[in-house]
C-alpha cells in the first residue's frame, strides 16, 4: 500500500500556531499540556505537523488554540501583509 501524499497543504494556521507558541517562549511540549488542561488532546508530534501545514486542524481544536494563546480564532487565520 503506497504512502499518502502529504505534499499539500493541510491547514492555513500552522504558521501562525507556531508564531504565538514562540512568541510565549513555549515548546511544543509546554502547548500540547496547556491543551490538555482544556480537555483538547494534542501530542507534540502533532503540533509539529500542524506547524508545518502536514495535519489538519479540527475546528474545536482550532478554539482551544485561540484560547490558549489568548487571541480570536480570526487571529489563527491572519496572514503577513507587505
Amino acid at each position: 500500500m503506497e504512502r499518502p501524499d502529504h505534499s499539500f497543504v493541510q491547514n492555513v494556521v500552522g504558521a501562525n500556531v507556531r508564531k504565538y507558541r514562540l512568541e510565549r517562549n513555549w515548546s511544543q511540549q509546554d502547548l500540547s499540556m496547556r491543551l490538555q488542561r482544556r480537555k483538547t488532546y494534542i501530542c507534540r508530534g502533532s503540533i509539529s505537523r500542524i506547524e508545518r501545514q502536514e495535519r489538519s486542524v479540527a475546528d474545536y481544536e482550532l478554539w482551544t488554540l485561540a484560547e490558549v494563546f489568548g487571541v480570536s480564532i480570526y487571529d489563527l487565520y491572519k496572514t503577513e501583509t507587505k
